[in-house]
């Protein structure tokens, strides 16, 4: 028999080793999905509605770095389930590949970001274990954000944010007094007409504040349907906020200086500021589903 410290020793040999393993693995699926990665790093540099792509897998580090003692709490080898996962992955990696010449940038790195993610979720398992991927799967999960929208979910959100943009627009400056003509999307005003394109459809903070609603709700929420509450406000929040920004530079175009809508700094970077706006209005949501959640967690205590 073994005494504590070889035990100790034992076990410790197999952690580095396993940590090894693990290591090499990560290597191989960086060489695998090499072309791919650099490809959506690439449109995140480029294409605004992904620059927060960047920044997942940091984030992601993070929350590992934060819930680090819990993640080899129990390890154990898991051949079988992740095999599973990472045969889902190359499957959809060949699949991607041969169907490459059918699918735009944009869904092609949908599949190939979404198969990488899972052939690495299915590395993590075989050398961790399902608990230990359990443990860990609001970060590891939280990685489904590096996945680019694809073209059909994508244009439908900007659709709408783009129609209810316009119509709470149009309804604000009719309360203010200032009542357009509208067109669809254009309104005329007697000085200057504007439209609420695609690009006014506020897609990219719009995308930021989801994200930081799941980030709150999992710092700041237990149960899982307020959690979803607390993200489909986002929605509303952002059609809000978009109105809010396209009335404020509409009237100081008119009563100010028609620059405010041509060539300003509020017009081209004042998305920071309205996204705060909207931060603004998702705290008292966020505040309510709080305290209801304790207000219940003490009831049920009581009883």
């Amino acid at each position: 028999m073994m005494d504590s410290s070889a035990a100790n020793n034992y076990r410790l040999g197999l952690i580095t080793l396993r940590n090894i393993l693990f290591l090499l693995f990560n290597i191989i699926t960086i060489v695998i999905f090499y072309v791919p990665l650099r490809d959506l790093f690439s449109l995140s540099l480029h294409e605004a509605t992904y620059s927060h792509i960047m920044l997942i897998p940091l984030i992601s580090g993070y929350f590992i770095y934060l819930e680090r003692k819990i993640i080899f709490s129990v390890t154990k080898y898991s051949f079988i389930v992740g095999s599973i996962f990472m045969l889902i992955g190359i499957t959809l990696y060949q699949f991607g590949k041969i169907q490459s010449d059918i699918f735009n940038q944009n869904d092609y790195l949908s599949i190939m970001t979404l198969a990488s993610i899972l052939f690495w979720f299915g590395g993590f398992v075989v050398f961790y274990g399902i608990q230990s991927f359990r443990n860990m799967r609001f970060p590891f999960l939280f990685l489904i954000f590096m996945v680019p929208i694809p073209a059909f979910i994508l244009d439908r959100v900007i659709i709408f944010l783009q129609k209810g943009s316009a119509e709470l627009s149009y309804r604000i400056f009719n309360i203010t007094g200032v009542a357009p003509m509208r067109d669809g999307f254009t309104f005329h005003f007697p000085s200057l007409s504007i439209e609420v394109a695609e690009q006014c459809s506020g897609i990219r903070s719009s995308i930021a504040l989801f994200i930081t609603s799941v980030i709150a709700g999992h710092f700041f929420l237990k149960t899982n349907w307020r959690k979803t509450v607390l993200c489909l406000i986002v929605f509303p929040v952002a059609v809000f906020k978009n109105a809010v920004r396209i009335v404020t530079i509409t009237m100081l175009s008119i009563y100010v200086d028609e620059s405010f809508l041509t060539n300003s700094l509020l017009h081209k970077k004042g998305g920071i500021l309205f996204f705060i706006l909207a931060l603004f209005v998702m705290a008292p949501v966020l505040w309510l589903l709080r305290k209801s959640e304790k207000s219940t967690n003490s009831i049920r205590k009581r009883s």
